[in-house]
């Protein structure tokens, strides 16, 4: 099959969806790789190490659709790029469709085959999703811990503390993958941290690896403003996969927060789970709300894109090497990518995206031609 890899245009993207490595595999397995000229740049791959994986080079884009049957990408197609979609692609990416109703119709409109990496699902782990959300959890800390510093708009306190001086409090809302990797920096860092969720089983799991160094509280509307109201740092890290994440913070407790207190929206590109968020980028990445500095970009693994793209890449290649030999194989192959498979011939075929969106829904199976 041809498979083809383009630069990222989102703003402040600098990801490439395969590494040389992962294009050398798949060209030693007999596939013809197109990769846009440049894609590479920001991620510390060159256009000759793609020429040495065995690559074609070529100049835009539209050479890439127009040579290519698979396109492998990692954000959300913009739509410059939707308009060049044809029914005869597969696109493999993030889709986000419940943020991105528009990117949804635009798909729709195309007839192409689009497979998000956030729902494919194994035994209840999302392993594409993964090591992003591990990325964007670390790094949500990171620079909540940042914005907090008074210069950056934040109250002026430092997570650790110092002898005689509190630490700083930090809340992490959601006990998944992405909240977990934020609790790790944020006791890396010494803050005093309280975890937030829902699953009683993902709470003890934090109990069992931090232990005391850690409080956990069930969560309901009532604990959430109790402990946002004290918090230097709230990180939103709440996942429905392929639906919209639900509000844990509304607009009505930011007055009992603290001014220069930051809230960092991991969950910003399944629409947000802080009522006051809405997407930023690395560029312009915060703003203020009653007081409260929010950092809700769209895209958090973007700034480290040399780490990212080699942890995507690893994670997607297997089934990439799938896809390489057609939807419907692939799909009997691993069964895990039906939940993948979000749009076909003009339908959405994935559950949560059909609720978010209130439309109809399709089996995705049957849509690609699996009995």
């Amino acid at each position: 099959m041809s498979i083809g890899v383009i630069a990222e245009i989102k703003p402040d993207e600098k990801r490439v969806a395969l590494q040389p490595g992962a294009v050398n595999d798949l060209v030693h397995r007999g596939h013809a790789v197109y990769v846009q000229e440049g894609a590479g740049n920001g991620a510390g791959a060159p256009d000759q190490a793609f020429v040495d994986a065995g690559a074609t080079m070529v100049p835009t884009a539209a050479d890439v659709f127009d040579s290519a049957e698979l396109i492998v990408h990692v954000k959300e197609p913009q739509a410059s790029e939707i308009a060049m979609l044809t029914p005869h692609h597969t696109l493999f990416t993030y889709l986000h469709l419940a943020a991105y109703p528009a990117v949804a119709e635009g798909l729709m409109a195309s007839g192409a085959t689009a497979i998000a990496y956030e729902t494919v699902e194994v035994a209840g782990a999302l392993p594409l999703l993964a090591p992003m959300s591990h990325i964007a959890g670390r790094l949500s800390t990171q620079v909540g811990a940042h914005f907090l510093m008074a210069p950056n708009g934040g109250r002026g306190v430092l997570l650790g503390g110092h002898a005689g001086v509190p630490r700083g409090r930090v809340v992490v809302i959601g006990a998944g993958s992405a909240g977990l990797n934020a609790i790790d920096v944020a006791v890396g860092l010494g803050a005093q941290v309280t975890v937030l969720d829902v699953n009683i089983h993902a709470l003890e799991r934090v109990m069992d690896h931090w232990g005391s160094r850690v409080t956990t509280d069930y969560s309901t509307r009532t604990s959430v403003l109790e402990h946002v109201s004290n918090a230097d740092l709230v990180v939103g890290a709440v996942l429905v996969a392929g639906d919209r994440a639900p509000i844990v913070v509304d607009k009505t407790m930011l007055p009992d927060m603290q001014d220069g207190a930051v809230m960092v929206d991991i969950s910003i590109d399944q629409g947000g789970c802080f009522e006051t968020s809405r997407e930023t980028t690395h560029h312009d990445p915060t703003y203020v709300v009653d007081g409260v500095v929010h950092y809700a970009v769209g895209n958090i693994p973007g700034s480290v894109p040399v780490t990212a793209s080699r942890a995507l890449s690893n994670a997607t290649l297997p089934y990439v090497r799938a896809l390489a030999e057609g939807t419907a194989t692939a799909v009997d192959r691993l069964p895990e990518l039906a939940g993948g498979v979000s749009v076909v011939d003009g339908k959405i075929t994935n559950q949560a995206v059909a609720h978010a969106l209130d439309t109809e829904w399709t089996d995705p199976r049957t849509a690609v031609g699996v009995g």
